[in-house]
C-alpha cells in the first residue's frame, strides 16, 4: 500500500513539474519578447519596463532550487462546498497549461486545513498527507484521516490506522504530521535557519495567519519554534497584503548580527527577497558600534527616563548670551545685546519644530533686528556704501562674530555630538539628569572625552540614545538632490547609425540617465509597513523607541521569552513593551506552549534554573524524548575534562554540530584551548555565520538566544549563572544559563571546575 501512494504521488510530482516549467518558459518568453520590443511611442519604454520587471519576479518566485515543490495533499470529505476535493499544498500555487490547479500556496487560505485541522475540528478533511520528496524523488507518504459528522473515517480498500495513537506523542499532544515533524527535528542541524513550511503546527498556523493591523505579542519558550513563526508570518503577510507592504517594507529586528546570520535563508526559501534584517544599532545609521559598558551603565542608559534627560540636555544646549557682542560692520558696529538674546531664544524655544529647524528662525531673527538697528543709526534707505540695504541681514550673518554668538546660544548639533559633550561633562550631565537621574546615576554616565568624534567607542546604548537625540535635534541640513549613474552613450558617435536605432538608443539613454535622488540626513530613517522584534525581550525601553520611531503604521509581530531575558537594561515584562510601544488599538498575546526542538530530558533538566530565575513562568511542553540523560562532569583537570566532553559529543552527534558555551570573556580562552588539543573550533564572535556551520563552534552564553545546535556543552554553569553580579547568583545569570542549556536538539553535556548553582543537581 505505502509504494501505491509513493508511485501515485511520483507520477503527480513529474506532472507538477512538468507544469512548473512551463510557467518558466512562459516567463522567459514575456522576458526576451519585452527584450527585442519595438518601441513607438512614449509610453512603450514604461510598457517593456513593467513587462520586464514582472517577467523576471515571476522567474525569481519560480525558482525554487532544490527544495520539494509541495509537501502535502488534503482532501475533503463529501459534506460541505469543497466535496470530493483534492489540493497539495506547496511553497508556490502551480498551474497546468488549461490554468487549473496542481499545486496552492502554503499561504492561500484553501490551504490553511492542511496546518489546522484536528480530530476534534476536521475543517471538512477526510485525509490530510505528509509528502517527504528528496531531490524530486518521493521517499515517503505519512496520511492521517479523519471522522466526518457521523464519526465515520473512509479508507483506502485494505488501509487501517489506530484512531488512539494517531497524532499523538505520550503528555497527549495532538500533532499535525507527527512522523514528518519528528523526522525533521530529528535531522541534524545545518548552522542556518530552514523555513518550516512543510510542518506548521496548529497552534503556529493560527499566529501566522493573524490579521496584520495591530501589535501581536508571541511569549514562546525554547524550542517552541516563536522565531519560524514570526519569519513565516512575514511571509504569509506579504503574500496577502502584496500590494501594500511591498511598498512600505517589512522589517525583521534580530539581537545581534550572529542571529540574522542563522536566520537569513528563511524567507529567501519563502520566495520572499524583498524583507529588511537588521539589529537596533545597525537602523541608527553612521554609529559603529565598538564599546562594551559595564552592565550598571548599560541598565542605566537604557532607562526610559533617558529620554527626558536627552531633552533637557537638548534644551540646555539653548542659552541667551552672557554678555554683549559687539560685530564690526560697515560704516561701525552693531551690538547683539544679552537682553535681546534671552528675548530671542526663550521665543525660540516656545516655536514648534526640532532643535536645528528652530535655530535657522532665531538666527533670523537677530540679523533682523540687528539690520534695523544699523539702518536707524545711519539713517539708511535704500542703499549704503556697498549696495542694496535690504541685504544687511544676510550679510550679517555671515559675519563671523554672529556666527560665534550663534554657536554659543544655539548649536547646530549632531546626536553624536550631543551626547559626545553631554557624557565628557560632568556639568552638562547634572544640568540635563537633574530632578530626574540621582547624583550617583550622573556619576555613572560621565566618561572620558575624546579628541575627536571618529575615535568614540559607541556602545549599544549609546546608539539607542543618539537616535533619540537625532530626533530631538532634526536634520543639521536640507535633503539635497544628487545624480547617480553615467550617460551610456558618453563616447557614442550617433550620427554613425540608423535613424531608428538612433531614436532607440535616446530613448534608452533617457530611461538609464543618471537618476536623482535626495541625499537625506542621518537624522531622516525609514519606516515600515510591518515590524517584526525578535527576542524582544532583551530590548531595553529606549532601544524598543527606536523601533517604534519606524512604525509607519501600528503593525507589529513581537516575539520572545522573558524565561530568557539576559540583557542588562531588559524591559522585564511585556507590560513594559506595551507601554514604551504606545499601541494604536489592543494588543493581542498569544503563548506557544509546547516546545518542538528541545528534548523531554534538557527541559526538564533545565526547569529548576527556569523556575529560579523567573518563578511565575513556567517551561514548555516537549514533544520528543531524545533517550539521552544530560551529563555533568565536575573536572580536576578542566582543559582535558573539556576536550574529552566535546571528542565524546562529536561522536555521539556525528554528522551534527556542536557548540561550547561560555561567558563572553572567556570565548578566546576555550577557543585556544580546543585549538591546541587538535579540535578546530571556530569563535562565533569573530567568524559569525561561518561558525554557525562549522562543526564546532565557541559561542557566548551572553549571545546564544535564538540559536540551535545538535549538541551543546555547557562551560563553568555557576561563572554564567553570577553574571551581572560580584559573585552572587542572579536572576539575570540564572536565565542565561537557562537559555544556554536549551540550545541542543538532543546532548548536553555540563563541564564544571567551580561548584554547581543549587539548581543544577550534582
Amino acid at each position: 500500500m505505502h509504494e501505491r501512494d509513493i508511485a501515485e504521488e511520483q507520477a503527480f510530482l513529474a506532472r507538477a513539474l512538468a507544469a512548473l516549467d512551463h510557467m518558466r518558459d512562459e516567463a522567459r518568453y514575456l522576458r526576451d519578447q519585452a527584450a527585442v520590443a519595438h518601441m513607438n511611442e512614449a509610453g512603450d519604454l514604461v510598457q517593456r519596463d513593467v513587462v520586464m520587471n514582472t517577467a523576471l519576479q515571476r522567474l525569481d518566485q519560480l525558482a525554487i532550487g532544490d527544495a520539494p515543490l509541495f509537501f502535502g495533499r488534503i482532501d475533503y470529505g463529501q459534506g460541505g462546498p469543497e466535496a470530493g476535493a483534492s489540493y497539495h499544498v506547496g511553497r508556490l500555487a502551480v498551474t497546468d497549461e488549461e490554468l487549473e490547479p496542481l499545486v496552492v500556496d502554503w499561504r492561500a487560505p484553501i490551504a490553511e486545513g492542511f496546518y489546522r485541522a484536528t480530530g476534534v475540528e476536521p475543517l471538512g478533511l477526510a485525509r490530510r498527507r505528509h509528502i517527504s520528496i528528496v531531490n524530486n524523488n518521493v521517499q515517503s507518504v505519512e496520511d492521517e484521516y479523519f471522522a466526518d459528522s457521523d464519526g465515520n473515517i473512509s479508507l483506502p480498500e485494505g488501509e487501517t490506522v489506530d484512531l488512539t495513537a494517531d497524532g499523538l506523542l505520550d503528555g497527549g499532544l495532538a500533532l499535525g504530521g507527527a512522523g514528518a515533524l519528528l523526522a525533521a527535528l530529528g535531522r541534524a542541524r545545518t548552522g542556518r535557519m530552514g523555513d518550516i513550511v512543510a510542518t506548521i503546527q496548529g497552534e503556529q498556523d493560527l499566529i501566522i495567519r493573524s490579521p496584520l493591523p495591530g501589535i501581536l505579542i508571541v511569549q514562546g519558550g525554547p524550542g517552541t519554534g516563536k522565531t519560524a513563526v514570526a519569519l513565516h508570518r512575514s511571509a504569509y503577510l506579504l503574500f496577502t497584503h502584496r500590494v501594500t507592504l511591498e511598498r512600505q517594507g517589512v522589517l525583521v529586528v534580530g539581537p545581534n548580527p550572529l542571529f540574522l546570520n542563522y536566520i537569513e535563508n528563511v524567507l529567501p526559501s519563502l520566495g520572499e527577497s524583498g524583507v529588511t534584517l537588521s539589529t537596533i544599532s545597525q537602523l541608527i545609521v553612521n554609529v559603529p558600534v565598538r564599546g562594551v559598558e559595564a552592565d550598571e551603565i548599560a541598565a542605566l542608559k537604557g532607562d526610559l527616563r533617558m529620554a527626558r534627560v536627552i531633552s533637557r540636555a537638548v534644551r540646555t544646549r539653548q542659552r541667551a548670551l552672557r554678555q554683549d557682542v559687539v560685530i564690526a560692520f560697515g560704516r561701525g558696529n552693531v551690538t547683539l545685546t544679552v537682553a535681546a538674546s534671552e528675548d530671542a531664544v526663550e521665543r525660540a524655544r516656545r516655536r514648534p519644530g526640532n532643535h536645528n529647524s528652530r535655530r535657522s528662525a532665531l538666527g533670523r531673527e537677530l540679523a533682523t533686528k540687528l539690520a534695523a538697528d544699523y539702518r536707524a543709526r545711519y539713517r539708511l534707505e535704500q542703499h549704503d556704501e556697498d549696495g542694496a540695504a535690504d541685504d544687511i541681514d544676510d550679510r550679517i550673518r555671515r559675519t563671523p562674530e554672529f556666527k560665534a554668538a550663534m554657536a554659543r546660544m544655539w548649536p547646530r548639533l549632531s546626536g553624536q555630538e550631543l551626547l559626545h559633550d553631554l557624557f565628557g561633562a560632568p556639568a552638562l550631565i547634572r544640568a540635563a539628569g537633574a530632578g530626574i537621574l540621582t547624583e550617583d546615576e550622573c556619576a555613572l554616565l560621565v566618561r572620558e572625552r575624546s579628541e575627536d568624534l571618529d575615535d568614540v567607542r559607541w556602545t549599544d546604548a549609546d546608539a539607542a540614545l543618539i537616535d533619540e537625540a537625532r530626533v530631538v535635534l532634526g536634520p543639521r541640513r536640507r535633503p539635497r538632490a544628487v545624480s547617480r549613474g553615467e550617460n551610456i552613450l558618453d563616447g557614442l558617435d550617433l550620427d554613425a547609425y540608423a535613424p531608428d536605432v538612433r531614436a532607440a538608443a535616446m530613448r534608452e539613454a533617457t530611461r538609464l540617465a543618471p537618476t536623482m535622488h535626495l541625499d537625506r540626513d542621518e537624522a531622516e530613517f525609514q519606516t515600515y509597513g510591518h515590524i517584526v522584534i525578535d527576542e524582544a525581550q532583551d530590548l531595553s525601553p529606549m532601544q524598543l523607541r527606536v523601533v517604534k520611531r519606524r512604525d509607519l503604521s501600528g503593525s507589529m509581530t513581537i516575539v520572545g521569552d522573558m524565561g530568557q531575558a539576559t540583557t542588562a537594561a531588559s524591559s522585564a515584562s511585556w507590560d513594559t513593551v506595551i507601554e514604551v510601544l504606545e499601541p494604536r488599538r489592543t494588543v493581542t498575546r498569544v503563548d506557544l506552549s509546547v516546545s518542538y526542538r528541545t528534548p523531554r530530558e534538557v527541559l526538564d533538566f533545565a526547569a529548576p534554573t527556569l523556575r529560579a530565575a523567573t518563578p511565575d513562568l513556567e517551561p514548555p511542553q516537549p514533544v520528543r524524548e531524545v533517550g539521552y540523560t544530560p551529563v555533568v562532569r565536575a573536572a580536576a583537570d578542566f582543559a582535558e575534562a573539556l576536550v574529552e566532553e566535546v571528542r565524546r559529543m562529536a561522536e555521539q552527534v556525528a554528522p551534527g554540530r556542536i557548540a561550547v558555551v561560555v561567558t563572553a570573556p572567556r570565548v578566546g580562552e576555550i577557543c585556544d584551548l580546543l585549538t591546541t588539543a587538535g579540535l578546530v573550533a571556530l569563535n562565533a564572535t569573530t567568524s559569525g555565520g561561518d561558525a554557525l556551520s562549522a562543526p564546532l563552534a565557541v559561542v557566548a552564553a551572553e549571545g546564544s538566544n535564538g540559536l540551535e545546535f545538535d549538541g551543546v556543552v555547557v562551560v563553568e554553569p555557576r561563572e554564567i549563572a553570577r553574571r551581572g553580579g560580584s559573585g552572587e547568583l542572579t536572576s539575570r545569570g540564572l536565565r542565561t544559563l537557562y537559555v544556554a542549556m536549551t540550545r541542543p536538539t538532543k546532548r548536553l553535556t555540563l563541564v564544571h571546575r567551580e561548584p554547581l548553582p543549587p539548581t543544577i543537581p550534582a
